[in-house]
């Protein structure tokens, strides 16, 4: 039996966010968010495990979607980018509206994020523009304009306390 069906079999009963994982695969996984510029040799040596076998895993975890890129974070301020806003959209309650409004949401760089949400508005954005005169003309100009969209609501950062792209994952036994 391979390592990875191994895994799956041993796994089965386990909650779904850790199906097929191990304690060296969640080592893997916590490494790589730390640094996902590792070297094979560098991570192997970290999680305790020959450079061949860590290949393969960190190999089997893309291929299983665990990882599904690598990226580098950007300094948003030293790009020129200072306003962080989280926008509550509320659109019209029809399939043609909300189509009309991820198709026009794909279209915007500024939108980071874009999530459907539970509550009295539809949708919340994460926006990222250079300053509050870009903010009104995506406001305004673009998201105002896309076919559905009922009504909008902003909230501006005025301090980060914490971001990460971190994902909790389970300690490793």
């Amino acid at each position: 039996m391979s390592g990875e069906k191994l895994r799956q079999s041993t796994n089965q009963g386990q909650n779904m966010g850790s199906v097929g994982l191990d304690a060296a695969d969640i080592r893997i996984l916590t490494a790589l968010q730390r640094n996902g510029r590792l070297s094979n040799v560098d991570l192997a040596d970290q999680v305790g495990l020959s450079p061949s076998p860590c290949l393969r895993r960190v190999r089997d975890l893309e291929e299983q979607g665990y990882i599904q890129g690598y990226t580098a974070i950007l300094d948003r301020k030293k790009l020129g980018m200072g306003v962080v806003a989280f926008v509550e959209v509320k659109i019209d309650q029809n399939a043609e509206g909300d189509a009309d409004f991820r198709r026009g949401i794909l279209l915007l760089p500024e939108v980071i994020s874009c999530f459907v949400m539970t509550g009295t508005m539809d949708y919340l954005l994460q926006v990222i523009v250079e300053d509050l005169d870009s903010f009104a003309d995506l406001s305004m100009r673009k998201l105002l304009s896309i076919k559905g969209v009922k009504e909008v609501r902003s909230s501006f950062v005025l301090d980060v306390v914490k971001h990460s792209t971190a994902v909790p994952l389970p300690k490793p036994t």
